[in-house]
């Protein structure tokens, strides 16, 4: 084509969009100079990069969540009690119900749920000291993303966001990979009072993880044309509304939308990746709604600028909420052992393991006392998670159990201190990091948490 056919064809676009009287001659003359109506939001949007308090350990996080709450007995913190009695005698104790081994290279056990991801604990911090305020799931869920179990607060992903922007304006800087929902439902990604273009985005793993990515028209030119025209308008709305965040979200989130017609189905072929890196995640190729599809998505993301990335585990339906039967934990644990692993060794292979914070967590952990015929109760006073790379120490324990698993005896993590320590790796202080909101600033960390030192490198 022409650069006059095409000129004129630009000429007529904008005619047919707004009969041409609606124009004010300003935004024609930059519609007919091929002016981008992305070039300035680049560099000074909402989500423009900024700049940490301090040098940064990590760039970006991955956090893997499990729902329904993962015994720690049975998983990174192993107990050999079973049969006996606790100190009141009235509740059965019950030890764990899986074989353990150490990683040869460093030590740290786990027991056999978890064989893949064992070869990889020389890269991982694992935390047998972490406690809930809240036995409850969504309370204690909720507790875990926003810091607080009773009060609506936005998510550590939308805290980041805020703080921090993202280098890439074609994807959100937010993103949550969830194929269900787990306890607190939107809650966990909400942003709440802060702007909402810092709320997660959420990806449904499958063929469409995103609706409507697909632009509707071949005709690239012409779309970029009637949004650059959009925009014209947008912003001349926005300068006399600029206390409404709403708003500005709003724009923010249509200019999103078109960016991640390009970027995004690129970003979710994992088709693109070699038979061995299926394999190393332990994903069929054309598989899309596994965990392994969700971790190399993750990896994929990552490597794109994509500032926090969820994956929501909620299992296949009864998720780790095990009651009943201890057994449930092998199938779950099957399903996301080897992809965590390939996650980690994945990275590291290509140098963005120690600039990407990686954080597995739950929600509380199970109780040592046997419920229903071989299962669990909800247990907050301690249980385990895990970090690695992002500059924390690889091959390591932090904290102890008693005997039985029921009481943290050291090292006590509470979610505020593990925020805290998260942001620290991302060059923030935690205690800066604050928004105005109903006459007050708020926090992340509200008025708690500390940087837990020992465990970084």
């Amino acid at each position: 084509m022409s650069a006059t056919h095409f000129s004129v064809s630009r000429r007529n676009v904008i005619r047919s969009l707004v009969s041409g009287s609606l124009l004010m001659p300003g935004i024609l003359s930059e519609l007919m100079a091929g002016e981008s109506p992305r070039d300035s939001a680049a560099a000074n949007g909402p989500l423009s990069v900024k700049q940490p308090h301090f040098a940064a350990k990590a760039k970006r996080v991955i956090f893997l969540f499990a729902t329904g709450g993962v015994s720690h007995i049975d998983t990174f913190d192993p107990k050999s009690t079973d049969g006996g009695r606790d100190g009141n005698g009235k509740e059965k104790l019950m030890g764990s119900h899986f074989k353990w081994q150490a990683n040869q290279r460093c030590g740290t056990v786990v027991t056999d749920l978890f064989p893949h991801l064992r070869e990889q604990l020389d890269e991982v911090c694992v935390i047998r000291s972490m406690k809930s305020a809240h036995f409850d799931h969504t309370e204690a869920a909720v507790g875990m993303h926003t810091g607080s179990a009773t009060f609506t607060r936005p998510s550590m992903g939308s805290w980041i966001s805020y703080g921090l922007g993202t280098v890439n304006q074609n994807l959100p800087s937010f993103m949550v990979i969830a194929p269900h929902l787990p306890y607190g439902g939107t809650q966990v990604y909400a942003s709440d009072f802060l702007p909402a273009y810092h709320q997660g985005t959420r990806v449904i793993p499958g063929t469409q993880p995103i609706e409507n990515l697909v632009p509707r028209s071949k005709q690239q030119r012409v779309q970029e044309l009637e949004l650059g025209l959009l925009s014209q308008f947008n912003s001349t709305h926005l300068q006399r509304r600029q206390d409404d965040s709403n708003l500005a979200a709003r724009i923010k989130s249509f200019e999103t939308a078109f960016q991640m017609q390009t970027a995004g189905p690129e970003a979710f072929d994992v088709n693109q990746e070699t038979d061995a890196t299926h394999e190393s995640y332990g994903l069929k190729r054309g598989e899309t709604s596994s965990f392994g599809w969700q971790c190399l998505v993750a990896r994929r993301l990552a490597e794109r600028g994509v500032r926090f990335i969820e994956l929501v585990d909620t299992g296949s339906r009864p998720n780790w909420d095990s009651h009943g039967e201890m057994k449930d934990h092998i199938g779950l644990a099957k399903s996301v052992d080897q992809p965590m692993a390939g996650l980690i060794r994945d990275l590291k292979q290509r140098g963005l393991l120690d600039e990407t914070l990686v954080v597995w967590a739950t929600e509380f952990g199970r109780t040592p006392a046997k419920e229903g015929k071989n299962g669990r109760g909800h247990h907050g006073n301690c249980f385990s998670i895990w970090l690695a790379g992002g500059g924390i120490k690889g091959g390591i324990v932090h904290g102890e159990t008693d005997d039985i698993g029921r009481n943290i005896v050291s090292g006590k993590v509470d979610v505020h201190d593990l925020h805290a320590t998260i942001l620290h790796q991302m060059g923030i202080d935690h205690t800066r990091l604050t928004y105005r909101h109903a006459g007050r600033d708020f926090r992340l960390t509200d008025v708690h948490g500390k940087i837990i030192r020992e465990i970084l490198a």
